[in-house]
């Protein structure tokens, strides 16, 4: 399989707001699965601010994975939760048209990379149980679970969230 050549970098909150809403809209089957609606504009702007409960402040990064000059795919990396020394990968999105290419292994690789350079000693993440695709993405990547799990029913949908680790 040939994989298109992709980059990625920090995002911008500015410069970037408008790209990262039309991938999230490109996206919009993983928010139906998520929220049961398409993603709105305060969606793009929350991968820039939401962050897990605990944070250190001032810490959290956003990459981009560009496709040529197309946005397509993001991450969201947050710093000191679960604990001070852990890192959160709250978002990793993909648009429809990037998946299973190795897009999303490229993106993660380049996400473990800046919580190791940053003194991470685990990588943490959550995914929702209805989200098989994601699941089996991250076991094959070596994430493991952790035994937290929570049922998020905060927008109708009755969810069932695991937590998942990788050590670093």
């Amino acid at each position: 399989m040939t994989v298109a050549p992709a980059t990625i970098r920090r995002l911008d909150p500015q410069a970037d707001l408008a790209a990262v809403a039309a991938m999230l809209d490109a996206a919009t089957d993983y928010y139906r699965l998520w929220l049961g609606r398409a993603p709105t504009a305060d969606d793009a702007s929350k991968v820039f601010t939401d962050g897990p409960p605990v944070e250190q402040p001032g810490t959290s990064r956003q990459f981009g994975l560009f496709v040529g000059d197309a946005l397509s795919g993001v991450a969201a990396l947050s710093f000191g939760f679960p604990a001070p020394q852990d890192a959160y990968l709250g978002l990793m999105i993909l648009s429809p048209n990037s998946r299973g290419q190795g897009h999303g292994r490229r993106l993660l690789a380049h996400v473990e990379a800046a919580a190791r350079a940053a003194g991470a000693a685990a990588l943490y993440l959550a995914v929702l149980q209805a989200n098989s695709r994601g699941r089996a993405f991250w076991q094959r990547e070596g994430f493991g679970p952790t035994g937290v799990s929570r049922v998020d029913d905060s927008h109708g949908l009755n969810h069932t969230i695991y937590r998942l680790v990788k050590p670093l």
